[in-house]
């Protein structure tokens, strides 16, 4: 019979005051050892079998910091544990035990996010800092905070074969990778965030293992699905035959996130990847059971789903998950287009004209059922009644960036009017904005896809790479498919790290993105986000209207123009009326040369409009001068 022993999480090693306890599923395994010291003095630990194929027990001479393995059936080469909480030596190595209840936490009086005023900044920790790691970004956190970010969401970090990657090819998810620091120094990461008001979220891969230094395979074949694939591999079992140890296996690691490392919540990666016809979904059960690891404290859910599903938005009981916000696709391919004048592959279905943005802001998705010719489908659902805040809008990120081919950032594809109009427009919609690194400064570094692989794999990586990119007709060509860059170059992954120094010589930029965050934060209508307190009208060709707080006295006008100067006389569009008794002043510009602008040209008079081209302005109420008696000239 196993060791009878109150364990806190149902695989992994555990501290405990009797020693350390093992378990692990390995279903179908005759014999499972713990191998102690493996590349020293080897001692080993017969595991007892439980029921479901489970096995478990307790060392007494094991304690934190000691490597240990498993070893199955007798064979000469032990391996590292699925559950593992650190891999000092990388996947292939064996496993270190931890505890977490070693690190004094400081943040005592954290609660937990905002929710609903969300502003997130997507940070990538091997490319923030010249040196990769947890402690040198730690420093930068204040700044953000005074910048007005509220949460740091950071690319997945569960370990990886190689020296780098974006961590989208994870294998031991349990272990955050050893090439930003010890665990320890993560926790540290979080502690200072707190500290600095910030929260933090992780970006985690639940829809596939990475394709090189996972082991699972070894324990039990069940942990990938029988039948279903995805575009990155095998897809994880989670509805088949044997799955309820591997939905607990992913059940726990959320937990783990936010219970041992006071994580402020998940960013879902692709969950459309994740198959799953259980009478409650995996998605669901994730997020119920991160919440339950909160104990009380506020997490924030947020998921990519490219088929736009809002009924993940909804509660168990209406058939949804409970996620708090989605990533919206949709904000960014219209601006993308609006600010290139580029429509190619994905792009191909959004016009980036003025209704589209009109459209955004008052419903979030623009395909809500529709036919997405792109994908020869209906694409997304409705949103009817859903906050504007539950959605994620973004100009640049990880994936976008990359997939530019040559890694550039949206300021470098467009005019710097055009970015500074379509930022405004980003940081005010009632959406949650999401800055990619280096986005508030407009940072001069690409940002490419690297992956580090053995040459096998490293090859099939960049020719895959070079095919996708294919989609888009400027990048098929035999010219530029032969200067991509090469994803395993190291070259390819330290051109991509952020050079800080450009915060203070970017100036104007930061500037920009300070001043509309202190607006979406302080200013009362930007500041209040519920819904139907929007509307919008079409001014131009590339010009929009955005009204905020419609029936308020204190309502606030966005003038978005994309186009040449515009001069709008008459202007028979009544959203630009101003309230009773007064007339419209200039509240901000984003041609004010504290911004990099060219100089805040006057509205124009009575009789007209006069919207600068490349251009955004926000006007607000004053009251109107006295208008002449007209009965002295009766």
């Amino acid at each position: 019979m196993a060791t009878l022993l109150k364990r806190r999480y149902p695989i992994g090693a555990e501290v405990t005051a009797r020693g350390v306890h093992f378990r692990v599923w390995a279903p179908g395994q005759r014999r499972v050892e713990v191998v102690l010291d493996p590349e020293g003095a080897a001692t080993v630990l017969a595991l007892e079998a439980e029921a479901g194929g489970y096995f478990s027990g307790l060392s007494r001479g094991a304690r934190a910091g000691s490597c240990y393995a498993f070893r199955l059936n007798g064979d000469a080469h032990p391996l590292p544990d699925p559950a593992s909480r650190f891999q000092p030596r990388g996947p292939n190595g064996p496993s270190e035990i931890v505890d977490p209840r070693a690190y004094a936490w400081r943040d005592q009086g954290w609660s937990g996010p905002d929710t609903e005023r969300q502003v997130i900044y997507e940070m990538h920790v091997g490319t923030f800092t010249e040196e990769g790691s947890w402690a040198a970004a730690t420093p930068h956190l204040p700044d953000l905070a005074r910048l007005g970010i509220t949460t740091v969401e950071i690319l997945p970090i569960a370990d990886f074969t190689g020296r780098f990657g974006w961590g989208y090819d994870g294998v031991d998810l349990f272990a955050p990778t050893r090439l930003y620091g010890r665990p320890d120094e993560f926790r540290a990461f979080v502690d200072s965030a707190h500290q600095a008001g910030l929260a933090v979220l992780l970006d985690v891969v639940y829809n596939h293992f990475g394709p090189d230094g996972s082991y699972l395979h070894r324990f039990s074949p069940w942990y990938y699905h029988p039948e279903c694939t995805t575009d990155w591999g095998r897809a994880v079992n989670f509805d088949g035959p044997h799955s309820a140890p591997v939905r607990e296996f992913f059940t726990a690691n959320a937990t783990h996130w936010i219970d041992e490392y006071h994580l402020d919540g998940l960013r879902l990666d692709a969950t459309q990847n994740m198959y799953d016809r259980s009478p409650e979904h995996i998605v669901t059960a994730i997020v119920r059971a991160a919440r339950g690891a909160a104990k009380g404290r506020r997490i924030y859910v947020v998921a990519e789903n490219e088929p736009q599903h809002t009924e993940l938005l909804d509660p168990p009981a209406s058939g949804g998950s409970d996620i708090d916000a989605l990533w919206n696709d949709d904000f960014h391919h219209s601006a993308t287009v609006a600010l290139t004048g580029r429509a190619e592959a994905y792009y191909s279905c959004h016009g980036g004209a003025p209704q589209e943005f009109i459209s955004v802001a008052k419903h979030a998705f623009l395909y809500q059922g529709q036919y997405y010719p792109w994908q020869k489908q209906r694409r997304g659902t409705l949103t009817t009644g859903i906050a504007p805040f539950r959605f994620v809008n973004y100009l640049d990120n990880h994936d976008q960036v990359a997939n530019s081919g040559r890694g550039y950032r949206c300021h470098m594809l467009t005019s710097p009017g055009r970015y500074r109009a379509m930022t405004a427009l980003l940081l005010l919609l009632p959406g949650t904005p999401l800055l990619f690194q280096g986005q508030e400064y407009a940072a001069s570094t690409p940002f490419f896809y690297f992956a580090d692989h053995r040459e096998e794999i490293a090859e099939s990586v960049k020719v895959g790479r070079a095919a996708f990119l294919a989609q888009f007709r400027s990048l098929a060509s035999t010219r530029m498919q032969g200067v991509l860059p090469d994803p395993a170059n190291p070259d390819t992954f330290v051109r991509s790290k952020l050079d800080h120094a450009e915060r203070h010589r970017h100036r104007e930029t930061w500037e920009l993105h300070r001043s509309l965050l202190a607006l979406r934060r302080t200013d009362p209508v930007f500041a209040c986000r519920r819904p139907g307190r929007l509307d919008g009208a079409v001014l131009g060709p590339e010009a929009f209207v955005l009204r905020f707080g419609c029936d308020d006295p204190e309502t606030r006008l966005l003038l978005v123009n994309l186009g040449v100067d515009l001069l709008l006389e008459p202007a028979p569009e009544p959203l630009l009326a101003p309230p009773r008794g007064a007339e419209w002043s200039i509240l901000w510009s984003s041609e004010d040369p504290t911004f990099g602008g060219r100089g805040v040209a006057a509205l124009g008079t009575c009789e007209s409009w006069w919207l600068s081209g490349h251009a955004a302005a926000v006007l607000q109420p004053r009251p109107a001068a006295p208008e002449p008696d007209q009965r002295e000239n009766c």
